[in-house]
């Protein structure tokens, strides 16, 4: 008997944070004890003091080198092209730190402020 090009014979996939997760077939769960590197490592130490208002921070920084760590932990370093009152942030030259390792690198990455933990100088302004 032909199958009907109308039904769907495959097991059911989900668009799940951009990736397809095959949610037919349970994993078994590990319940095994995390170490604690799962935490976030600490923030940089600041480049130098700098006295002025955050909004005179972020205006000198546009056009240099900048780390934006995100809630997540990962952290993206770049150029900062340029950014808004919601903190929406426009990379150039992006390479994606995961644990202080580079796992990607972008021509440019844009990265919605409300993931935004902190934006710092990655080098002296």
């Amino acid at each position: 008997m032909a199958s009907n090009p109308n039904t769907c014979n495959q097991r059911p996939l989900f668009l799940q944070a951009n990736l397809l997760v095959d949610h037919s077939v349970p994993k078994p769960m590990d319940l095994s004890p995390k170490p604690p590197s799962d935490q976030t490592p600490p923030p940089p130490p600041p480049a130098q003091t700098h006295t002025g208002s955050p909004t005179d921070f972020l205006k000198g920084v546009v056009g240099k080198h900048v780390i934006v760590r995100l809630t997540s932990g990962v952290d993206y370093r770049g150029i900062l092209s340029c950014l808004d009152g919601f903190m929406n942030i426009a990379l150039e030259q992006t390479e994606e730190h995961v644990n202080g390792i580079v796992t990607n690198r972008y021509g440019d990455a844009f990265i919605r402020g409300n993931n935004v933990l902190y934006i710092s100088a990655a080098e002296p302004i």
